[in-house]
């Protein structure tokens, strides 16, 4: 792998950025410290595999349940429709709480693997996005 010192891309930021965002992402290294820096393009496509799935259930009163697989969420609305942007508002809320605390939910055993999940989350930043990509397999009650 081949890194660039932090001083010499300090020194021609405009042109990293540049090739970062043409190119390809850039690796970078400061004393023992390593980086990636990338596009947003390529981080979104890089993190294109990480979908969420959950489990939809249809009420007895008619309203629409769903219930994530991979983080602890679970909505109710009237509607398929409002149950999903339900979620993908708390998707966003946790999501955004997830980086705020980044240094303790980043390793903590339970939350460490939503990490992908959370960047792709942050990346999209549209809540009725995040609810309508969500892989929803019905559940018969």
């Amino acid at each position: 792998m081949k890194y660039e010192q932090a001083t010499d891309v300090r020194k021609e930021w405009s042109s990293v950025c540049d090739s970062v965002i043409r190119e390809r992402p850039k690796f970078i290294k400061r004393t023992r410290d390593k980086m990636c820096l990338s596009s947003v393009k390529l981080m979104n496509e890089i993190l294109a595999v990480y979908t969420f799935t959950a489990k939809q259930f249809t009420e007895p009163d008619g309203s629409v349940t769903i219930a994530l697989d991979i983080i602890d969420i679970t909505e109710n609305g009237e509607s398929e429709e409002d149950a999903r942007l339900k979620i993908g508002k708390r998707i966003l809320e946790y999501a955004e709480d997830y980086y705020e605390n980044f240094q303790i939910y980043s390793i903590s055993p339970d939350k460490k693997s939503h990490m992908p999940y959370i960047i792709k989350v942050l990346l999209t930043d549209n809540a009725r996005s995040i609810g309508k990509s969500i892989i929803c397999r019905e559940v018969k009650r």
